[in-house]
């Protein structure tokens, strides 16, 4: 810009001085024509002619006065305001030939720069370097000079008393000198308290990163703009014991993160951070990760806020609780398990199937419930003892599992009785299953005392409509079973044959 003001004030100063030569030689061909015109009718030709010659040339000689006076001039307030910028710098400026050795400073050097002019003019200026002839300040030096090009940096230099100053360095090349050589300016601005204030800040920084890489949990921010578009700002590198993935991939895209959510915990998530969203009430869920190694349980909580952009941000932590979820796991299947069939019992089976209706009544889906009860139970314990009966029962719910799906309901809800919810199962479906069932259980042979034990179950199913009752469906089950006792056991009875409807009970 200071290049480009100068360049259109000599143009300038151009212009006014041809103006005043252009000026100058008319007055002088004025002359030169008042002197042949006039004076030659008087004094003749020749003589005119020699005063028209000897006026031209005092024109000519007091154009080249005034010309030197205004390049005098000009290069004078040049001067001068080179000298004031110079003087006002609040820094250090060197010009330097392409060897580095010192030719001129700006008259504030020895107070920015440590040093007295006179000691370091026709020095190299790498006797400022903290490594003279090999350090920093000479890469710079090489690199402006030989490629043409500014270098820009801070360089740690060594002042007269031997203290270390960061100074903020720029080598500017000039253009070349007619013999050649090319001159290098250098301007240094002293930066060490902020430089300081850095290298603290950057300390205390990477202390904070390295406590919180080491916390049993994932420390993270998170954003979702107005869109709705979730992304990560932030995730600590607990992410990568967490779940194997590393922060920096999951920040530049968060479905990698999100896409493992277990599928039955997506809704939850979703709700909980809509809720978030416009309540602005801490987010809290506990929900699933499906990795490669298995299953794992986070907790996850969080501040919100909201942005004047409208967008919503999230600070907060994941916590892995794998280990207590697998242990309040072992602790509700022992509440809610039959400590002698090893079945849910009465409370957990209603609890769980409450779960299972409301999902299938989301879609619309019938579920088969069946009720089972050992024929001749009461005296199977009477005559062979109740231990062979605990043994019957064992070997009864150790064959009902065989027979059905891992995740089909089955419980002891009395002595003798069991339910079943069949899950993702049509009523046909249910009776082929059931039936396997039965006959499985018809196949039980136990030796008690050298005697063998033989038993055979009565089975009544029923179907639940998707807005029906668990309870009013236990009952039907229950009249079906008994219409099973007195048709002669060991046998299924059920709303499904002879043309019976689904949510009738009796024939």
């Amino acid at each position: 810009m200071d290049r480009a003001r100068s360049g259109r004030r000599e143009k300038h100063e151009d212009r006014r001085g041809g103006r005043r030569r252009w000026t100058l030689l008319a007055l002088g061909g004025l002359a030169l024509a008042l002197m042949v015109g006039g004076g030659g009718a008087v004094v003749g030709l020749w003589p005119a002619l020699g005063l028209a010659g000897a006026a031209l040339a005092i024109t000519l000689l007091v154009l080249q006065r005034l010309e030197a006076r205004s390049r005098d001039r000009r290069r004078s307030d040049e001067q001068r305001l080179a000298d004031r910028l110079l003087a006002a710098f609040p820094g250090t400026v060197m010009l330097v030939d392409d060897q580095g050795v010192v030719e001129q400073l700006n008259p504030d050097f020895e107070r920015h720069g440590g040093y007295p002019p006179g000691e370091l003019l026709g020095r190299r200026v790498t006797t400022l370097d903290i490594v003279p002839l090999h350090g920093e300040f000479q890469r710079a030096l090489t690199f402006a000079a030989t490629r043409g090009q500014a270098w820009q940096g801070i360089l740690t230099c060594r002042r007269a008393d031997g203290e270390r100053r960061h100074q903020d360095t720029t080598v500017l090349p000039l253009l070349e000198e007619p013999d050649g050589r090319r001159r290098l300016l250098i301007v240094q601005r002293d930066v060490t308290g902020k430089h300081l204030r850095c290298m603290h800040d950057q300390s205390q920084l990477e202390r904070l990163q390295g406590t919180v890489s080491r916390l049993p949990a994932v420390v993270f921010q998170s954003r979702q703009d107005i869109s709705g578009r979730i992304s990560f700002l932030y995730l600590s590198e607990g992410l990568q014991r967490l779940c194997g993935l590393s922060p920096g991939a999951v920040m530049a895209r968060a479905e990698r993160l999100l896409d493992r959510v277990h599928p039955e915990d997506r809704d939850r998530l979703t709700a909980s951070i809509a809720q978030s969203v416009v309540s602005l009430e801490p987010w809290w869920l506990e929900y699933r990760l499906v990795l490669p190694e298995g299953v794992r349980w986070l907790e996850g909580r969080a501040l919100p806020r909201r942005l004047q952009d409208g967008n919503t941000l999230w600070d907060g932590l994941l916590i892995d609780v794998t280990e207590r979820k697998q242990a309040e796991q072992r602790v509700q299947r022992l509440i809610g398990t039959d400590m002698l069939t090893g079945a849910l019992n009465r409370r957990a089976f209603f609890e769980q199937g409450e779960a299972v209706l409301a999902l299938a009544a989301r879609h619309g889906r019938r579920v088969p419930l069946a009720m089972l009860d050992l024929d001749h139970f009461k005296h199977l314990n009477d005559t062979h003892g109740h231990a062979a009966g605990d043994l019957a029962l064992q070997s009864f719910a150790m064959r009902c599992r065989e027979c059905l799906r891992p995740y089909d309901l089955f419980a002891r809800i009395g002595g003798e009785e069991f339910a079943v919810i069949l899950v993702d199962s049509d009523p046909e479906q249910a009776r082929d299953i059931l039936e396997r069932l039965r006959e499985a259980v018809e196949g039980i042979e136990l030796e008690v005392d050298g005697t063998a034990i033989r038993f055979t179950v009565s089975v009544g199913l029923t179907i639940l409509e998707p807005d029906g009752s668990l309870d009013r469906a236990l009952s039907r089950a229950d009249r079906a079973l008994y219409r099973a006792k007195r048709e002669g056991r060991n046998r299924i009875r059920g709303p499904v044959e002879a043309g019976q409807s689904a949510t009738s009970g009796d024939p």
